[in-house]
């Protein structure tokens, strides 16, 4: 990888004003980070992927509070600084990426936006919430039995027995995205390697629990509809191909918009950040000032049972 200093906006990103906070969801600690002030509009909560946590966002959060816009980024339970849980699953995530909404001073009605695994909570708080959310912002998941993550531990790819390191830089060094990607920027990756890891009693490890593996993705017949908007991002060279997005679309109602970000690898964030950025900012700008198209009426698998 490229040793140049890194571009200004990076630098400026990193050095940008934040706040950390907890709140407790079900009696777990879940953590996020902040960046600037509440203000009138629908504030952001960015939900990071499976094995990854709320800096993977560092560089981004801060690129989208223009006009007075509070952005959060959170740890899900059982990633990053959050609190371990007996039991995973998408139902869960939602409730906490609200949890932190609300604790997090993001405004009454929020914008999800939720990257890979991220983006099954996305819609799945806009399936059982939307009357709660402005939107949701889903990139580059795809929509099948299980996440990429999860693809990639049961075929032992990657997530493997938990390992531990004898320093913090053994750590760092071994750190690797899944799936790999080429053209990602070094200095992003860097950041978000070094922020991946903690020390034990047995050495450095990384900062996720192996049992969340395990029942994270939506198919098909559980999009159904929600009550908010939804948008949907892919990546060129991601893991949601043309033919994938746009059946995610027809079950939407085609009032979903889908948008390719070029030249990008599934982590949008380590290769192509600014123009995610432009993305989502386009985005959050035309649901500012134009009319939700109604959604039409579908089943919808994840709405919570009647008492």
């Amino acid at each position: 990888m490229s040793h140049d200093p890194p571009p200004a906006w990076f630098t400026d990103a990193l050095a940008a004003p934040v706040r950390t906070g907890e709140v407790t969801v079900d009696g777990v600690g879940i953590r996020y980070r902040s960046w600037g002030e509440p203000g009138e509009g629908a504030g952001l909560v960015l939900v990071h992927g499976g094995a990854a946590h709320a800096r993977w966002w560092d560089h981004v959060a801060p690129l989208l509070t223009q006009g007075r816009r509070r952005v959060l980024a959170l740890d899900l339970s059982g990633h990053g600084d959050s609190g371990r849980s007996d039991e995973y699953g998408l139902p869960a995530w939602a409730e906490q990426v609200l949890a932190v909404a609300d604790d997090g001073g993001a405004g009454d009605q929020p914008v999800v936006i939720g990257h890979s695994m991220g983006g099954f909570v996305a819609l799945t708080a806009a399936l059982r919430h939307g009357e709660r959310l402005t939107g949701a912002m889903v990139i580059d998941s795809p929509i099948r039995d299980r996440s990429p993550e999860e693809h990639a531990a049961r075929r032992r790819m990657a997530f493997g027995p938990v390992r531990t390191y004898p320093d913090r830089e053994t750590a760092v060094r071994h750190f690797r995205l899944v799936p790999e990607q080429p053209g990602n920027l070094a200095f992003v990756h860097a950041h978000i390697a070094e922020h991946s890891v903690v020390e034990d009693d047995g050495g450095w490890r990384w900062k996720f629990d192996r049992r969340m593996f395990a029942g994270m993705g939506l198919t098909p017949g559980e999009l159904g509809s929600a009550s908010c908007r939804v948008a949907l991002f892919r990546a060129q060279y991601g893991l949601v191909p043309a033919d994938m997005g746009e059946m995610i679309v027809d079950r939407k109602g085609r009032v979903a918009p889908l948008v390719e970000i070029p030249g990008a690898g599934h982590h949008l964030m380590v290769d192509q950040p600014l123009a995610l950025v432009t993305g989502i900012r386009a985005m959050l700008a035309d649901w500012e000032h134009s009319t939700p198209i109604p959604v039409p009426t579908f089943p919808d698998t994840l709405s919570p049972s009647p008492e």
